[in-house]
């Protein structure tokens, strides 16, 4: 069984499960397990790992429209340094800090290899889901794709100053909070933004027509891309961006809310009645899959 299939199954018996997060009474709740060797290359530092693990949690509220209101981790370790435990806080706590949130803390362990679970928890009222998108409206992305992509590329080249500063994305809780009310279904890009489409056609039975030429790219993806079959690779479907991919009836209105927060969104298609294309050709499932 695949990371998706066991997903189903779980949410299949538990109905509060199946989204970025779980919204009860008004209080959203996500968590998340990061591994060093599937998730951090190396030259990853303790300080990035910490920001980039709270902030997948953090992507997680911003994609349910929710605020974000604190972040815990549990931290293991082979062995405890202080100066890894020091940096691993401090990049918690900027990421926090970065969508008005606190890291409050968590708990330390022994394990053979670094890995790290983290909670957010946060508060909405109305969610948004990622089962309201519908034919006619459109599809947007917020930010820029690829970012993730790239750093990996840096990493491998051994520039890890890049890799790093590439990881620390920003998570996009101010945007999903403007697109309450504007948006018709929404989920964050984590596994990428193929993966992405085929998972909110799924849950709301329809389809996607993206545009290659309509995606917006992160300009760090130019300079690692080996061809254009390959920046098209590192763009939709290595995943990890962390950014919004939403749905909405009005794309004028939607994104100039998001405007207003300060970063863009784009339109890159229309929902269709089925099918999952990009300029007319079958956009392959495929993307970042834990344990895959």
């Amino acid at each position: 069984m695949d990371e998706r299939s066991a997903l189903r199954s779980i949410a299949a018996s538990l109905p509060a499960a199946g989204d970025d997060a779980a919204v009860i009474d008004g209080l959203a709740v996500t968590t998340d397990m990061l591994h060093e060797r599937s998730d951090f290359p190396q030259g990853t530092t303790r300080y990035t790992a910490g920001w980039r693990a709270v902030g997948a949690s953090l992507s997680d509220l911003a994609a349910m429209g929710a605020e974000a209101t604190c972040a815990v981790a549990v931290y293991a370790a082979p062995a405890f340094e202080q100066a890894d435990i020091n940096d691993f806080v401090h990049g918690a706590r900027e990421v926090c800090a970065l969508v008005d949130a606190e890291y409050v803390g968590g708990d330390l362990d022994e394990h053979t290899e670094f890995t790290t679970a983290t909670t957010a928890v946060g508060r909405v009222d109305d969610p948004i889901f990622r089962d309201g998108a519908e034919p006619g409206d459109a599809v947007c992305v917020t930010g820029e794709l690829g970012r993730t992509a790239a750093g990996l590329r840096r990493f491998e080249a051994g520039d890890t100053t890049a890799g790093n500063e590439l990881f620390r994305f920003p998570p996009r809780v101010a945007a999903g909070r403007a697109l309450r009310g504007h948006a018709s279904a929404m989920m964050d890009s984590s596994d990428g933004l193929a993966r992405s489409l085929h998972q909110l056609a799924e849950a709301s039975d329809c389809g996607f027509a993206v545009e290659w030429d309509r995606l917006p790219v992160h300009p760090a993806v130019e300079a690692v891309a080996k061809s254009e079959s390959d920046r098209r690779e590192l763009v939709a479907h290595v995943g990890e961006d962390f950014e919004l991919v939403f749905t909405t009836p009005d794309p004028e209105a939607a994104l100039d809310a998001v405007a207003a927060t300060g970063i863009s969104a784009t339109v890159v298609g229309d929902v269709t009645a089925s099918g999952v294309t990009a300029d007319g050709d079958h956009l392959p499932d495929r993307g970042f899959t834990h344990g895959g």
